[in-house]
């Protein structure tokens, strides 16, 4: 079985996805014209102004929001850089940074897609994702059960084990038996599973905020410690990254190509851009038009690697601990580095964002996994031994030695994204429909709403109650002098 895992992994991320997840990031973001650049600015503003909704019942687009990143920001950020540095050295973060601002684009199309077939639960909720455009939109259940089936193994079960894992492992150190930390993981994160999609949504929008920002400040203040290193450090990362630095002493292919596939394995693991993991979050968010979540997958990413894992890379490189064969590596690398710069103290904020980054993970990804059984199979005694296996490898993570399991969370992984690229092409001339309908409300100076009445060729795929509120008439006028100062400021 090992042979098995490994030899296909290498397939997987040797070649093909390297080629199908650059090819789809360039393919989206010159036909949507560069949407991840023209689109920054409104992105963030709507993304400041997204908090509120019209009922306590519905999840607003910001707490949608804060639910992928709670996913996207976990130990990929942390032990996944200082993997992809110690394994394909420097370089590796100009890759995880290429394919961040190309996923940025293809997070726009997915989560644009997870909105507009988007689910209604009757409880002033909506449930949607990959799985379920591809039922309505291509007619493809098969192709939504496998999808969903890879999901479960990789995100509810493989992924949250690892997260437990990554735990254990920061407090090592600090003499709590694994047993403890799992057990506490197991209580805590049962308490808010168990209350559903809003209470996960109200404990992300609590914690992702205040853990990311708290983790940059901490990064900012190393790299103003030794910004006179700042200019070494770039040269380096794009100098590895080509081999350049390695020209004289051969060997430059290997190296190169060891950079790409550690920087693009785990830009995607940590960013989860075209995976197809997001867009169950953006399916939730009570929103007035898809492309408004659309935006927020690409703040997503952006975050994620260009602003998190950049954050990491610069504690690591600045530190000078990185040793290659040193064994040195993951979150130990990570806490050593940081502790070199500030004290001992260091250690300590690593663990200390360790356990916040993989426990929002841990919420985030049981959610995912949820929205696919239940597209599976809407039971609720199935739903509940979901629950518990779930439970059970929160807590085998947290004591087990796990190679096997992340060489599996890795081919899950990679399955999952294989079929959502393949949906997502497929389906690439709706999202630029609805792109459209969104450009020409703001060029006309009105606030964008969706109205279904202009697509109706969606009528026999798209839940026609979902967006019923928002049918009742055309976009409302906006302040046309803040839409232009709005353009104006991209």
């Amino acid at each position: 079985m090992n042979d098995f895992i490994s030899a296909s992994n290498n397939i997987l991320w040797g070649s093909v996805l390297i080629y199908l997840l650059l090819g789809a990031g360039i393919f989206f973001t010159v036909r949507t014209r560069f949407v991840q650049f023209r689109r920054f600015g409104l992105a963030a503003k709507t993304m400041m102004g997204s908090r509120a909704t019209n009922s306590n019942q519905q999840i607003s687009a910001f707490q949608a929001f804060c639910t992928s990143l709670a996913a996207r920001i976990g130990t990929g950020n942390m032990a996944g850089v200082a993997v992809a540095i110690y394994l394909g050295g420097p370089g590796a973060i100009f890759w995880m940074w290429l394919i961040a601002l190309l996923g940025m684009a293809t997070s726009f199309a997915e989560n644009i897609l997870a909105q507009i077939y988007k689910t209604n639960n009757g409880d002033g909720t909506y449930r949607g994702g990959p799985a379920y455009y591809m039922q309505k939109a291509l007619g493809q259940r098969w192709m939504g059960i496998a999808f969903s089936i890879s999901l479960i193994i990789a995100f509810g079960f493989a992924f949250n084990s690892v997260q437990s894992n990554s735990i254990a492992a920061a407090f090592s150190s600090y003499d709590i038996a694994p047993e403890f930390i799992g057990i506490g993981l197991v209580l805590v994160s049962g308490v808010i599973i168990f209350g559903g999609i809003r209470s996960i949504s109200k404990v992300a929008e609590m914690i992702v905020p205040v853990m990311a920002l708290g983790y940059l400040a901490v990064a900012l203040i190393v790299v103003a410690m030794n910004v006179s290193e700042l200019p070494a450090v770039f040269t380096l990362i794009f100098k590895s990254a080509f081999g350049l630095e390695t020209a004289m002493g051969g060997g430059v292919g290997y190296m190169v190509s060891q950079a790409m596939m550690q920087g693009i394995k785990r830009g995607l693991f940590s960013n989860e851009a075209g995976m197809g993991s997001a867009p169950n979050a953006a399916a939730t968010a009570h929103s007035t038009h898809p492309v408004n979540q659309g935006m927020m997958g690409m703040l997503g990413v952006f975050l994620d690697t260009i602003v998190v894992c950049t954050a990491t890379a610069a504690i690591i490189l600045m530190s000078g601990m990185l040793e290659p064969g040193s064994g040195l590596t993951g979150v130990e690398l990570t806490q050593a580095a940081l502790s070199s710069e500030i004290g001992p103290w260091g250690g300590h904020l690593v663990a200390i964002a360790i356990l916040l980054f993989a426990f929002t993970s841990i919420i985030a990804n049981y959610y995912y996994g949820e929205s696919n059984l239940l597209f599976i199979k809407n039971s609720k005694p199935l739903l509940m031994v979901y629950r518990l296996a779930v439970m059970g490898m929160v807590f085998w993570g947290a004591i087990g030695n796990l190679p096997t399991v992340w060489a599996f969370a890795d081919l899950s992984m990679g399955v999952m994204a294989l079929i959502n690229i393949a949906a997502i092409l497929l389906l690439s001339g709706i999202v630029m429909q609805v792109l459209k309908d969104f450009d020409e409300q703001i060029a006309d100076g009105v606030v964008p709403v969706f109205n279904r009445k202009k697509f109706p060729f969606l009528d026999k795929t798209m839940d026609k109650d979902v967006w019923q509120e928002h049918n009742a008439g055309d976009a409302q006028p906006a302040n046309v002098a803040e839409v232009k100062a709005r353009l104006a400021a991209e």
